[in-house]
């Protein structure tokens, strides 16, 4: 079957692949398992999919499992942002025209079973056309392209995730009829911890019985949790995972948040990678993304520094400038929200604008480390949970490597970092959009087409927003005028 299916047509899988596809093959049928998840992550990072009958997996395994071009089109409210159903389907492609088929493809290595779902087994796919063109806004495959770029470079990415987020008890679930709006109704929560004892052991025992259930699914599932923490805000969690090369974060962080949110539903919680929710006393919630380059020719980290008193070598130096030089074009990919952009402020721990600092958290990166010291890092403190991860690193990396490539400096650390002479962050996505349009070097390592893509995926939100009538416009002016 394998030989003769659309994968073995196209060439789609390595040899690797092919022996790894062959092992879950076995494995299904020897854990005995009754379906299979085919799930992709499309261009918010939301997992989408289907479900195989274990009768039909290694059917699907090979010859793909069809899936809507209209999943491309979806902005965060599932609304189509592209007029589909004329000529090109608004993306001037044949292949998107009439909400016709895509095939998503089973990356074999990725192949897990859910410990929280019995019986089922899961795979990360990507997309291909029926003619087996690769989708070209498939977000995990230009990931793919820019670590091959920085692997042609002589190096390798190695990052970690720090990822904050909201586990709340789920009072009301807004299940009537009238609440299954586009989107739809928010459901009602309440805390399951007060806030303000950061990192007190009480506090965390508090929530433990449930932090154990996480901590037991989210390792069976083969994450590479390093440590979970409590948050200053109430109700609010941190996760660590120990560093991963390439591609393997970004997956981890995909199947993170899925697991997370299905985890906690199952047992009556609500699990929210919003950035701030509107919800009293709720503190907003971040992602820190820990990355440093080692280098083939010496096997060592790049970043690493040889003279005393330093924190990063030249390169790492670099890697620093570039992206600052394209901070706020990038932050349409580390907050891809309009409300994430509402974290930005001062002497929260979080940045206001675009600068560097040694070990400083209120930077937007902070350098750590030294001589000697192989975790030498840069760690990007600018990031929603909300973000696409295949577009969250893939920035970073393009912007970094063009600072090597053109030998850029970075700016002397600073010690004021809400205080100091670096330009502001962006203040609103809209902003943050206009930067991207204008970004030469995001839409050559991107395409101008997923740029665009991209563009109008983003200001059909915008357009949402701005079109409704909200509670602060209703308190400002209903009694003023």
């Amino acid at each position: 079957m394998g030989r003769d299916g659309f994968v073995a047509r196209h060439g789609l899988w390595t040899a690797e692949q092919d022996d790894q596809g062959r092992e879950i093959v076995a494995r299904a049928r020897a854990e005995g398992l009754d379906v299979v998840r085919f799930a992709w992550a499309d261009v918010h990072g939301v997992l989408r999919g289907k479900s195989m009958m274990i009768d039909g997996f290694e059917q699907a395994l090979h010859n793909g499992c069809a899936l809507t071009t209209t999943l491309l089109a979806k902005d965060t409210s599932h609304r189509t942002a592209f007029p589909v159903w004329q000529e090109g389907g608004g993306f001037d492609l044949s292949q998107m025209e009439g909400a016709g088929d895509m095939l998503m493809v089973a990356d074999p290595a990725t192949f897990r079973i859910l410990p929280w779902a019995p019986g089922t087994g899961w795979v990360l796919c990507d997309v291909y056309f029926p003619d087996g063109t690769p989708v070209e806004f498939s977000t995990r495959r230009i990931l793919a392209s820019v670590l091959d770029r920085l692997s042609a470079a002589g190096y390798d990415y190695l990052s970690g995730l720090e990822v904050e987020f909201h586990i709340l008890s789920l009072d009301d679930p807004k299940l009537a009829a009238e609440h299954a709006t586009q989107p739809a109704t928010a459901p009602e929560v309440g805390i399951i911890h007060h806030g303000f004892q950061y990192l007190t052991e009480t506090r965390l025992d508090e929530i433990d019985p449930l932090m154990e259930i996480l901590r037991r699914q989210i390792t069976a599932l083969g994450l590479p949790l390093r440590s979970f923490e409590l948050e200053f805000g109430p109700s609010q969690v941190e996760l660590t995972f120990h560093p991963r090369v390439g591609l393997g974060t970004a997956d981890d962080m995909v199947l993170l948040r899925a697991a997370v949110r299905q985890i906690c539903r199952r047992h009556g919680y609500h699990a929210s990678f919003m950035c701030r929710p509107n919800l009293p006393n709720m503190f907003s919630s971040g992602w820190h993304l820990h990355q440093s380059l080692d280098e083939h020719r010496s096997s060592t980290n790049a970043f690493m520094p040889a003279g005393e008193g330093e924190v990063l070598s030249a390169t790492g130096r670099q890697f620093v400038a570039g992206i600052l030089e394209h901070a706020a074009a990038s932050c349409v990919f580390t907050t891809p929200t309009i409300n994430g952009y509402k974290r930005y402020r001062p002497f929260t721990l979080a940045p206001d604008r675009v600068a560097w600092g040694v070990d400083n958290k209120g930077t937007m990166l902070r350098a750590i480390g030294g001589p000697d010291d192989r975790g030498t890092r840069i760690e990007n403190r600018v990031g929603e949970p909300a973000a696409n991860p295949y577009l969250y690193i893939a920035s970073q990396i393009v912007t970094g490597l063009e600072g090597i490539d053109k030998g850029l400096e970075a700016p002397p650390p600073t010690s004021d970092p809400y205080g100091g002479s670096g330009d502001r962050l962006p203040g609103s996505l809209m902003d943050a959009l206009t930067a991207l349009d204008g970004d030469a070097l995001y839409r050559q390592a991107f395409g101008d087409r997923f740029i665009d893509y991209l563009l109008t995926i983003k200001r059909s939100e915008i357009a949402r927003f701005l079109s409704e009538v909200t509670d602060w416009e209703q308190r400002e002016y209903f009694s003023m005028f």
